[in-house]
C-alpha cells in the first residue's frame, strides 16, 4: 500500500494485460457504455484544445457517447459535437502550439461573463517542434509561454477539470521528411518543461491541472502500429479516451468495477450499529475470558508450607458456556469481517481486472485434478451419492467455479456452459438431498426447517450488513434458500407422503408422482409468465429481500436459467430409492450397479451423452440461445456424470479426500470469494501482493480458504446455540430472529430515506 490517490495511478501507470487490455496501477477501469457516458456527462460541456493528436482523443471520446460518429470535420480548424438527448458539448478547438493564440482561449474562460467548461483537454507541442525545425529557442519560448497559461489553467482547475495531456514517442524511422526534427529526445524536453511549471504555483492546493502522462506509457506499447509514426493507432487512443471517461465519471457513476478514482463509501448506520455490535462482543469475550483465567489462577496447584505437599485445587476448570461460546464466536466473526470491509470496500488493497487466456484457466484445472487424484481414499460406504462422495463432488465443482470466476473465463463460452452445468449440479443435489431426507425420515418440525435456513444464510446476512449489498447480490443462496422451501412445501403439505406410508400401499407412489407433477406445471407456468413471477416476489417485504437494482428481473432470471433441474434431483432421488427398496440395484463393495450387460450398456450410453452435451456446449455461438435450451439440456451431463461414476464397483468405492474437504465448505467458499478473494464484488481481483500475480495468488487464496473454513466452523457453533432442539426455547430464538429483521428492515428504510 503506497497511499494517494486511485487518479493519479489511472493518469500515470499502468501495463497492458494481453494486448489490449489496459490494467492502471492498483485499481480496476470500467468500460462505459454509450448510455453510461451519456448519463455521466449530461448538461456538460467539454473542450479538447491543441494539436492532431488532441483532435484523435476528440474523436475517441465523442464514439464513446455516439459511436456513429465520423471522423470528418476539417483537420486544422474547429471541430463542434453536440448530443441535443442529453444536452452535451464536446468541442475541439485548433490550436496546434501553445502561444498567445492558445492563452488568448484559455483566458476568457476565466473571466466571468463566459461560461467555463466542465473538463478542459489541453495538450500540445510537436507542431512547435516541426515548425520551428527542433531548435533550442523554440524550446526556450515553450517554457516562457505554458508560463504564461499555467495560472490560467490552475485557475480554471477549482472550478474545472482541467488535463494536460504530455506528448506521446514517435517512431522516427517511420516520420515523413517534413518531420525528420521531431524525436523522441526534444518530446521528452517538451513533456519535462510542461511537467516542472504546470502546478508549480499550488503544489500544496486541491485544485491542480492533472498531468496526463499514462498516454506516454500506452504510445511506447503500441507506436510500433502506427501508420505514420506520429499519431497512435485507433486503438490506443480508444483506451486514452476510456482513461478520461473513468477519471471524471466514476466518482459520479460510481461503477462496480471501476475502482479508480471512486471514494470510500461513507459507512451507513446499519454497518455503524454491526460495528458496535462486534466491538462489544470482542470486549464482552475478553472480559470473560480475563475473569476465568484469574479464577483458574486462583484454583491453581500451590504448595503446603508445613508438609511441603502438593495441594489439588477444589474446582476443576468450568465448561465453557453458552455466552462465552456465543462471543467468542462474533469475536472471531467480527475480525473476519473487518478485513472483508479492509479488503472491498476501503481504499487499502488494490485491486486489478480480470483478463482471460486459455493457461489462466486451465493449467489450473489440470493442477487440481491432479492434487485430487492423488489424495484417493476408500469410501466408508459404497451407496450411490453416499456423503463422502457428493462432498467430493461439490468440493471439485467448487474449485473449478473459483478458477473460472478468477481467471476471467466467462467470456469464452464453451466455460461458460460448462460451469452453468456445475452450477446446475449443486441446485440437483439441493432437490435430491433434501427430498430424500424428508422422504426417509418423515421429519417435517420446525427444527429441521429453520435449521437448513440458518446454516444457508446466517453468512450472506452478515455480509449484507458488513458490506452494504441487497440479499439478492448473493444470487445463489436466495436460490438454495427459496428451492428448498419449495421441496417442503411439496412434501409438508397434506397428505404428508412418506416412504415409510408408501410402502404399506403402492397407491402412496402415484399420490406422490402427482404432487411431483404438480410442482412442475407451477414452475413452467411462472417460468413463461415473468408478470406473475414478478408480482410474488414484488410484494413487502419480500421484495427488500429479491430486488436488485429496484426490480425482480435478476432475480427471475437466475431463477428461470435452472429451473427444472431440483426437480430432476427429486425425481432422481425418488426412483432411485424405489429401486433401492427393492433391490434391483447391487452397492456392494466393489459390485457394478447393474448385472455386467446393463451396467456396460449405460456407462457406455453415459459416455455418449456426456461427450455428445460437451461437444453441443463447445459449439455454442449465441449466449442467449444456449441459456434458453440449458433448463432442459444441462440434467443430461449431470445424469451421465452420477452414472459414470456410480455403476463401476471400483469407482463407487473410493473418493477423493482433498476434494471432499473442499466439499465441505463449498457454500463458504463460494459467497467469500466475493469479498477477499476476488474485488469488486467479483469484477476484480484482491490484489495484495502487487507485482507478484503468482504469490499475489497463492497468499490471497491461503487467506482466503482459511477464512472460509472459520465461518463453516463459526455457523457450525452458533447453529447449535441460536436454533435448539427444544422447541419453547426455539419459538423464543424465533421471535427474538423475527424483532431483529423488523429492526433491520426499520433501519433499511431509513437508511433508504436518507439516501434518496
Amino acid at each position: 500500500f503506497k497511499g494517494g490517490d486511485t487518479c493519479e495511478y489511472l493518469l500515470s501507470s499502468g501495463r497492458f494485460l494481453g494486448e489490449k487490455v489496459w490494467q492502471p496501477h492498483s485499481c480496476m477501469m470500467h468500460k462505459y457504455k454509450n448510455s453510461e457516458a451519456k448519463n455521466c456527462l449530461i448538461d456538460k460541456h467539454v473542450v479538447f484544445i491543441g494539436d492532431s493528436r488532441i483532435r484523435q482523443l476528440f474523436y475517441s471520446f465523442i464514439k464513446l457517447i455516439n459511436p456513429q460518429v465520423k471522423e470528418e470535420g476539417n483537420k486544422h480548424g474547429n471541430i463542434p459535437f453536440e448530443d441535443k438527448s442529453a444536452s452535451i458539448k464536446v468541442d475541439f478547438l485548433w490550436y496546434p502550439e501553445v502561444n498567445g493564440s492558445m492563452r488568448q482561449r484559455i483566458k476568457s474562460w476565466t473571466e466571468g461573463s463566459v461560461a467555463k467548461p466542465h473538463i478542459i483537454v489541453a495538450g500540445a507541442a510537436t507542431w512547435s517542434i516541426k515548425i520551428h525545425n527542433g531548435s533550442n529557442e523554440a524550446l526556450t519560448q515553450y517554457k516562457i509561454n505554458i508560463t504564461s497559461i499555467a495560472p490560467l489553467l490552475e485557475k480554471l482547475a477549482k472550478s474545472s477539470d482541467v488535463y494536460w495531456v504530455l506528448q506521446d514517442p514517435v517512431v522516427e524511422d517511420m516520420l515523413s521528411e517534413s518531420r525528420k526534427m521531431i524525436t523522441n529526445e526534444k518530446i521528452d524536453a517538451y513533456n519535462e518543461a510542461a511537467v516542472r511549471i504546470l502546478n508549480s504555483s499550488s503544489r500544496n492546493s486541491k485544485a491542480k491541472v492533472k498531468v496526463f502522462s499514462v498516454s506516454k506509457l500506452i504510445a511506447q506499447e503500441t507506436i510500433m502500429k502506427s501508420a505514420d509514426g506520429l499519431h497512435l493507432p485507433e486503438s490506443s487512443r480508444d483506451t486514452n479516451a476510456m482513461i478520461l471517461m473513468n477519471v471524471y465519471c466514476n466518482k459520479i457513476m460510481k461503477p462496480i468495477d471501476g475502482s479508480c478514482c471512486q471514494p470510500q463509501p461513507p459507512l451507513t448506520l446499519i454497518q455503524k450499529l454491526a460495528f458496535c455490535f462486534f466491538t462489544l462482543s470482542i470486549i464482552g469475550y475478553l472480559i470473560i475470558n480475563l475473569i476465568h483465567r484469574n479464577n483458574f489462577r486462583k484454583n491453581k496447584s500451590c504448595t503446603d508450607l508445613e508438609s511441603g505437599e502438593e495441594k489439588k485445587p477444589a474446582i476443576s476448570t468450568p465448561n465453557v458456556s453458552t455466552l462465552e461460546m456465543l462471543l467468542y464466536s462474533f469475536c472471531k466473526l467480527g475480525l473476519i469481517m473487518t478485513y472483508f470491509y479492509l479488503c472491498d470496500r476501503a481504499n487499502l488493497f488494490m485491486k486489478e481486472n480480470k483478463f482471460y487466456t486459455h493457461s489462466s484457466f486451465f493449467i489450473p484445472i489440470v493442477y487440481i485434478l491432479v492434487l485430487g487424484v492423488f489424495y484417493t481414499e476408500n469410501t466408508k460406504e459404497t451407496k450411490v451419492l453416499n456423503r463422502e462422495q457428493t462432498d467430493e463432488w461439490k468440493g471439485w465443482m467448487q474449485l473449478v467455479i473459483l478458477i473460472y470466476h478468477l481467471s476471467g473465463a466467462s467470456t469464452f463460452l464453451p466455460v461458460y456452459m460448462h460451469i452453468r452445468v456445475l452450477v446446475a449440479a449443486y441446485l440437483f443435489q439441493t432437490g435430491y438431498g433434501h427430498f430424500s431426507y424428508f422422504w426417509i425420515k418423515g421429519d417435517f418440525g420446525v427444527y429441521r426447517v429453520c435449521h437448513v435456513l440458518f446454516r444457508l444464510n446466517f453468512l450472506v446476512v452478515v455480509l449484507c450488513i458488513v458490506m452494504d449489498r441487497p440479499y439478492q447480490f448473493y444470487y445463489f443462496v436466495p436460490l438454495v434458500t427459496v428451492w428448498f422451501m419449495i421441496i417442503y412445501a411439496t412434501l409438508a403439505i397434506w397428505p404428508q407422503i412418506v416412504q415409510k406410508k408408501a410402502n404399506g400401499n403402492c397407491l402412496w407412489h402415484f399420490g406422490l408422482l402427482l404432487k411431483l407433477i404438480s410442482l412442475l406445471t407451477c414452475i413452467y407456468f411462472l417460468s413463461y409468465s415473468q408478470g406473475a413471477f414478478e408480482k410474488i416476489f414484488s410484494f413487502w417485504p419480500l421484495s427488500k429481500c429479491f430486488e436488485l437494482n429496484g426490480n425482480v428481473y435478476e432475480w427471475w432470471f437466475r431463477w428461470k436459467l435452472d429451473r427444472y433441474v431440483v426437480f430432476h434431483g427429486m425425481l432422481f432421488a425418488f426412483i432411485y430409492l424405489a429401486l433401492q427398496k427393492r433391490q434391483i440395484i447391487s452397492e456392494g463393495k466393489g459390485d457394478p450397479l447393474f448385472s455386467n450387460r446393463v451396467s456396460n450398456v449405460l456407462l457406455f450410453i453415459s459416455i455418449i451423452s456426456f461427450l455428445t452435451y460437451s461437444i453441443w456446449a463447445s459449439s455454442c455461438k449465441n449466449k442467449t440461445e444456449c441459456n434458453e435450451l440449458h433448463p432442459s439440456v444441462s440434467v443430461v451431463q449431470i445424469l451421465a456424470f452420477i452414472l459414470i461414476r456410480n455403476i463401476p464397483g471400483y469407482v463407487r468405492s473410493v473418493y477423493s479426500s482433498f476434494f471432499a474437504w473442499f466439499g465441505k465448505i463449498s457454500l463458504e467458499l463460494f459467497i467469500c470469494q466475493y469479498h477477499i478473494w476476488l474485488a469488486a464484488d467479483t469484477k476484480g481481483i484482491l490484489v495484495l501482493i502487487p507485482g507478484y500475480p503468482m504469490f499475489n495468488v497463492l497468499v490471497s487464496t491461503f487467506i482466503f480458504v482459511c477464512v472460509a473454513h472459520e465461518i463453516s466452523q463459526i455457523t457450525n457453533d452458533l447453529a447449535q446455540i441460536v436454533v435448539p432442539k427444544d422447541n419453547s426455547t426455539l419459538l423464543k430464538r424465533l421471535l427474538c430472529i423475527a424483532g431483529f429483521f423488523s429492526g433491520l428492515l426499520l433501519f433499511s428504510a431509513m437508511q433508504d430515506q436518507s439516501r434518496h
